[in-house]
């Protein structure tokens, strides 16, 4: 009898090793990220899960439009068309997809290139970049951190106190005006 609850030891661990290792492969990703509290100022950095849809979820959300095709297909929309490109309300931008605040208008500036240009995110936590090759050109393509919709790309010929210019597309971006407004 002992000899047999030796020989399942091996199998038992393995059964273990297979749960665990189960467990943390359908746990969702966690991201790191700022919220913006009623009074618009930034909360502390909180962990959240990372937003994961499907192709369809998201057709089904956005639409099969303008909106689908920029921030779930990594297009642009034309310059000096967007809704926010010559925008100059108080408040805060959020991403469309996932409504993860990104930008506030304080940090917005017209750079004459016909898109919503921002120097700055609400938090760094809530932007990524990633390497763009598309076009022939290197770029550095703009993320919402928590659902990965494309927002533009960033460039380093902004003002100060940055010297960045994150460009966005209207159409990945909702705006909630100031309650003062």
């Amino acid at each position: 009898m002992a000899d047999e609850r030796y020989r399942m030891r091996p199998l038992v661990v393995l059964l273990l090793l297979a749960t665990v290792t189960l467990a943390e492969e359908s746990a969702a990703p966690t991201v790191s990220v700022v919220l913006v509290g009623k009074e618009g100022k930034n909360l502390p950095a909180q962990q959240m899960d990372k937003v994961i849809k499907t192709d369809a979820e998201w057709r089904a959300q956005l639409g099969d439009g303008e909106v689908y095709q920029v921030a779930r297909g990594k297009g642009t929309e034309r310059p000096f068309c967007g809704a926010f490109h010559d925008h100059k309300k108080d408040g805060i931008y959020y991403c469309v997809c996932c409504d993860l605040p990104l930008f506030r208008s304080d940090a917005k500036f017209d750079s004459g290139t016909g898109w919503p240009s921002f120097f700055q995110p609400v938090a760094p936590e809530n932007v990524v970049t990633e390497a763009d090759r598309s076009h022939g050109m290197v770029r550095e393509e703009i993320l919402c951190a928590r659902c990965d919709a494309h927002l533009g790309h960033v460039f380093h010929d902004g003002p100060r106190p940055t010297g960045l210019r994150y460009c966005v597309n209207s159409v990945s971006l909702k705006f909630v005006p100031d309650e003062k407004e």
